[in-house]
């Protein structure tokens, strides 16, 4: 039997395996989880309930003008970590980057509290393979609105990081450790939150903030920052256009574009997944891919896969 790498978790059984995965996502890894996909992961999805819940603090906290920018702030930084990052380029390696700033966009999308790059990479490229069937871990044609939309992330079947299928990412031990331990980032950033918010409370009273104000709002917008991120999964296969005749559901929807920074252009990306761009023409709004070309333009990232003007010209046969 080949040694354990110092990335590899030890194994544990029952309810010792269940809490220490509230810190060691890789706890338990490779033992076999049970066939039924829909079983609920009650014990590890309590911390993702508690965030919910923990948002009705405002009620107590209040808001203030810097409380609602650093709220909007983080949506914002860290949307852009999800859809450039998380998904253009360690899902579908769009374009290139440095092994440093894979890293810092690494950090960045993990404070979204979407779990580790790989964790997240690996289903996506399961989606696509499998879209629209029932293999499809989050299908709306197939499981429902409400399971395609946040239940699938609740099931055990779902919770390990399938690694056979991000092994050109597995060679990056600092990628393996925010993918394992991916709830350092998120507690990290909460604890800056504070710190920031105790320190402008004290130096700056006028601002009317505080410590437990900024950690109140940073949840808030963690929390809208999921929901807008997985509108995708749900509501971009059954609300939009169709441009290109696929053999999935996608949809390109404007005002899922538009809070998503341009991942709205789903049936676009389905139609041609190896673009960096999902808004395929001028009038299809993608910041997502305007704040990679400014990237390139600075040498932070480059080799940007266009759309090939074949893709273009493939447009959707209307029916009779």
């Amino acid at each position: 039997m080949s040694p354990r790498s110092p990335l590899e978790a030890p194994p544990r059984k029952g309810a010792s395996l269940a809490l220490l995965r509230w810190i060691d996502s890789w706890a338990g890894i490779d033992e076999p989880v049970a066939s039924t996909a829909k079983r609920v992961d009650w014990p590890r999805i309590l911390p993702f309930a508690l965030l919910h819940v923990a948002c009705l603090g405002v009620i107590w906290v209040g808001w203030s003008p810097v409380a609602v920018g650093v709220a909007v702030a983080l949506y914002v930084v860290r949307m852009f970590a999800i859809t450039a990052f998380y998904h253009r380029y360690f899902s579908h390696r769009t374009f290139k980057t440095s092994r440093a700033m894979q890293f810092v966009f690494g950090v960045l999308g993990n404070s979204a509290v979407q779990r580790g790059p790989l964790w997240w990479a690996a289903h996506h490229r399961e989606h696509h393979q499998h879209s629209d069937t029932d293999d499809d871990t989050h299908s709306p044609t197939r499981h429902g609105f409400f399971w395609s939309h946040v239940g699938w992330i609740t099931a055990k079947h779902n919770f390990p990081t399938r690694r056979e299928r991000v092994k050109d990412l597995l060679k990056y031990p600092e990628l393996c450790f925010l993918d394992r331990f991916d709830i350092v980032v998120p507690i990290a950033m909460f604890a800056g939150l504070y710190g920031l918010g105790a320190w402008l409370g004290a130096a700056y009273p006028e601002l009317g903030t505080s410590g437990l104000q900024l950690v109140v709002w940073g949840m808030i917008s963690t929390v809208v920052l999921f929901h807008a991120t997985f509108t995708i999964n749900s509501l971009a296969h059954v609300w939009g256009t169709r441009r290109f005749q696929t053999t999935d559901t996608s949809r390109n929807n404007w005002l899922l574009a538009l809070i998503t920074l341009g991942e709205g252009w789903h049936n676009n990306h389905h139609h041609f997944q190896g673009s960096v761009r999902q808004g395929f023409y001028w009038w299809e709004y993608d910041p997502s891919y305007y704040a990679l070309r400014a990237m390139s333009w600075l040498g932070l990232v480059w080799q940007l896969n266009p759309v090939p003007a074949a893709v273009l010209e493939k447009r959707l046969e209307k029916r009779a």
